[in-house]
C-alpha cells in the first residue's frame, strides 16, 4: 500500500506543472516541479508509487503531455479521480500512469491514508479495510498500463512479431532527448 495525497476539483495542467518548465524534456527533470506553485514542497514529501486522490475535471487546461510526464517523473504511481479532462486521461494511459475513475473512493479516502490498486480487477483497498470498485480498464488499455505505456507495449509487440528483444525497436520518449 502507498500513501494518498488529496487534491481538489479542476486542477489544471498549468498547476500540475508551471508553464516555465515546458522546455525541460525528461520526466525526472519535469518531476522536480510538480505542484510547486500550488503546494510548495510536495515533491520532497512524495514517495515512489504514491497515489493522487483528485476531484472532478482533473488535468483540465492545456493538452500538453508534460503534466502527466511530470507526475510520473515525480514518482506518482496512480491517480484516482472523480473525472478527468479527456486528453489528460489519455495522455496518462499512453505513458503508463494509471488514471482511475472512482468517485466513491475520492469521497472517502483521506490524505495520508494508504491504499492499493488492483487494475485488472478494478479494485481499491484502503488501510482502514474499506474497499472500492471501479470499472476495469478494457484489455488493450490494461496492456498499455502493465507494459509502462503505449510505446513500451508496441516495442514488446513488435519484438515478439519479429523475434527480437524489442529494445531496439521504437525509441522511447526519453531517448529523443538524450
Amino acid at each position: 500500500m502507498t500513501r494518498c495525497w488529496k487534491l481538489g476539483d479542476n486542477v489544471a495542467t498549468d498547476e500540475l506543472l508551471p508553464f516555465q518548465y515546458m522546455t525541460l524534456t525528461t520526466p525526472s527533470e519535469l518531476g522536480h516541479h510538480v505542484l510547486e506553485n500550488v503546494r510548495p514542497g510536495f515533491v520532497e514529501q512524495l514517495a515512489p508509487g504514491d497515489i493522487l486522490i483528485c476531484g472532478t475535471n482533473f488535468g483540465c487546461g492545456s493538452s500538453r503531455e508534460h503534466a502527466p510526464l511530470a507526475l510520473k517523473g515525480a514518482g506518482v504511481g496512480a491517480i484516482i479521480a472523480k473525472s478527468y479532462a479527456r486528453i489528460f486521461f489519455r495522455n496518462c494511459i499512453n505513458i503508463g500512469l494509471p488514471a482511475v475513475v472512482c468517485p466513491s473512493a475520492v469521497n472517502e479516502i483521506q490524505e495520508g491514508e494508504s491504499a492499493a490498486l488492483n487494475l485488472a480487477a478494478g479494485g481499491i483497498e484502503v488501510q482502514s479495510g474499506k474497499t472500492f470498485t471501479f470499472d476495469p480498464f478494457p484489455p488493450f488499455l490494461l496492456e498499455y498500463l502493465l507494459n509502462g505505456g503505449l510505446i513500451n507495449y508496441l516495442n514488446k509487440r513488435q519484438a515478439t512479431y519479429n523475434g527480437l528483444t524489442g529494445e531496439e525497436q521504437v525509441p522511447s520518449r526519453s531517448s529523443f532527448n538524450g
